[in-house]
């Protein structure tokens, strides 16, 4: 079954994962440079002398970037082989970082943002394709595995540590530092990653036939419902925790460092048994990011239950990245990058506008509802995904 995951087409497969290694050392600092402004940002406002919020543009504009350039930029390197590009966008996410820690003034900073997310954009449309083309045969579950891996250790070891050095040496010190570790996994990944051609010879002509697939029109349409529900809340859990559940700056730290820890043991869990009953992990992972929103409130009147919901909270999302990528990888074995691409799109333009969702519940009602609004939301996805998503994936 692992198998279907992904068609092989006259690839050589490595004997071992120590290339899908080099990826994940990739997905670890791109993860880590995606939300490193967050924890940086009173700096950056403080050094260039505007408010936190125009600071905080650096974010919204890096998701949009990536939303919308996502698909442009991957139909037009889709014929790129997979080696030169991983290491040619890497080399562009060096050189933006360096910038960034030059930056003379808050625009030049966004230009050098602007450039990171314009490699996140491609990355993140070959990454998990490409370690499943290298994963050697029956480990393409253990390969995606592995890049979420990289996701989650960026949660729990990079972000934190961007912000401490931020704050001991200064936000520009963060950037250099995370330009360094960039040039060093190109180098690795330069010595290890194998030459594969791109599987994709998709062009603009024919992306409509790309995109007819019940089964990826359905997952598209789940994506963009259920992440907007996700981040409806996700991006407000911080205050939330703090104003509802009365956790202090240390809990809510550690809470915030679970759901890095979750997703280690998600893709441990995923790698060895999604393969036997996929459908679990989707139903899961959509009807429970639905519930655990809804309950948000609720278990919050306890620190315990907070606590152990947020960890559910963190399996479900964790095991909805796992496996619809896993599912646009084996129903889209023909351009499978481009089909990527209009994904990591989607997902970016849902954590924009739950953040936009969010923000609007707290000031025109109050924190404590963004639970409900999020599972509201998360409730329609899950209608499309029980009720038409589902019976499009049945293999």
């Amino acid at each position: 079954m692992e198998a279907d995951i992904v068609r092989q087409e006259s690839v050589k497969k490595p004997a071992s994962l120590l290339p899908v290694l080099g990826l994940t050392f990739a997905t670890f600092i791109f993860n880590t440079s995606e939300f490193v402004p967050i924890g940086l940002l009173t700096d950056i406002a403080r050094d260039f002398s505007i408010t936190e919020s125009n600071a905080g543009m650096l974010i919204t504009v890096y998701a949009w970037v990536v939303a919308i350039a996502s698909l442009p930029l991957m139909l037009v390197f889709a014929k790129t082989e997979n080696k030169k590009l991983m290491l040619s966008i890497t080399a562009l996410f060096v050189a933006s970082h360096v910038i960034s820690g030059f930056s003379r003034d808050f625009y030049m900073l966004m230009i050098s943002r602007i450039g990171v997310a314009c490699a996140h954009a491609i990355f993140w449309s070959i990454v998990t394709p490409f370690a499943v083309r290298i994963a050697p045969e029956g480990k393409e579950s253990a390969a995606l595995g592995m890049v979420v891996c990289g996701s989650s250790i960026a949660m729990i070891v990079g972000l934190p540590l961007g912000r401490t050095i931020g704050l001991y040496m200064g936000w520009r010190a963060t950037f250099f530092v995370i330009g360094a570790l960039a040039a060093v996994i190109w180098c690795i990944m330069a010595a290890i990653l194998p030459r594969t051609p791109s599987d994709s010879s998709i062009s603009l002509r024919k992306l409509p036939a790309l995109i007819k697939s019940p089964a990826l029109l359905n997952i598209y349409l789940v994506t963009v419902i259920a992440i907007t529900g996700h981040f409806t809340s996700y991006s407000y859990i911080e205050p939330f925790l703090a104003q509802s559940a009365g956790l202090g700056e240390n809990a809510i730290t550690l809470v915030l460092t679970l759901f890095g820890i979750v997703g280690l043991v998600c893709s441990f869990i995923f790698s060895r048994y999604y393969s036997r009953h996929p459908e679990r992990y989707i139903g899961f992972a959509v009807g429970g990011i639905c519930v655990f929103m809804f309950l948000l409130h609720a278990a919050s009147m306890n620190t315990v239950t907070a606590v152990l919901l947020c960890i559910l909270w963190g399996f479900a999302i964790n095991f909805y990245n796992l496996s619809f990528q896993s599912e646009i990888i084996r129903n889209a074995p023909k351009g499978t990058a481009v089909a990527m691409s209009i994904y990591s799109g989607i997902y970016n333009i849902g954590i924009g506008a739950g953040a936009l969702i969010g923000g609007y519940v707290c000031s025109g009602l109050s924190v404590n509802y963004v639970g409900y609004a999020g599972g509201i939301i998360a409730s329609a996805a899950a209608v499309v995904c029980f009720r038409y998503l589902m019976p499009a994936l049945k293999r």
